[in-house]
């Protein structure tokens, strides 16, 4: 069974509109400086001098922009594995891969800074469609490999494939969701990657 079917956020307005753009770097500095919960629609209007009515013509709510803003951010971990997966490499490299770099990019991501790590864990703990959407792409990302590896003959094919795919997906979730990752330090986290990996791909051997 296959994860939520990535979805479109909701929005106003054209999509390439340059001030669509300016609400979301403003928001991302205040949500930066002062957290998600102590951030209004308001404040981003006063901050780059527009009323909140002119805000409310691309975004319908603070939520909206938050998402806008998880939806860049989660983008970039996905276009990082999605690049391991196209890859010549075997599968089972770009497997090992992808769950190391899936670690350390979300790390990095969720904690270079306080204030942004509350708003990813709002999305995480909301279910917000950003957080959908990076969870369906992580299944797709992993789909790709394992097909690869069975068609190569490195990876079983007696299991099916969406059992397979979606058992992956779920051990990833210690390793990509912002309120598992701080229970633990990064060395320990590493640990666990690399034993978990290893697991999944004598699971795949055939």
């Amino acid at each position: 069974m296959k994860p939520v079917i990535p979805v479109a956020l909701t929005q106003r307005g054209p999509p390439e509109h340059e001030r669509r753009e300016q609400i979301i770097n403003a928001a991302f500095e205040h949500f930066r400086l002062y957290g998600y919960a102590k951030t209004s629609v308001a404040d981003l209007a006063k901050s780059i001098g527009v009323s909140s009515a002119y805000i409310y013509k691309f975004f319908e709510s603070k939520q909206s922009i938050g998402e806008a803003i998880c939806s860049q951010r989660v983008g970039q971990i996905d276009q990082a594995l999605l690049l391991i997966a196209e890859s010549d490499q075997s599968a089972t490299l770009r497997l090992r891969s992808i769950f190391k770099t899936l670690l350390t990019r979300s790390l990095d991501l969720f904690f270079q800074d306080r204030k942004l790590h509350d708003l990813a864990a709002t999305a995480s703990a909301q279910q917000w469609k950003s957080t959908l959407n990076h969870r369906a792409m992580i299944y797709s990302i992993i789909e790709k490999v394992v097909t690869d590896g069975r068609e190569s003959g490195e990876f079983e094919r007696k299991t099916p494939l969406d059992e397979v795919c979606m058992a992956i997906t779920t051990v990833t979730t210690p390793f990509s969701h912002p309120l598992l990752l701080e229970q633990k330090t990064p060395e320990q986290l590493e640990e666990r990657v690399t034993a978990i990996t290893s697991l999944v791909l004598r699971s795949l051997a055939k």
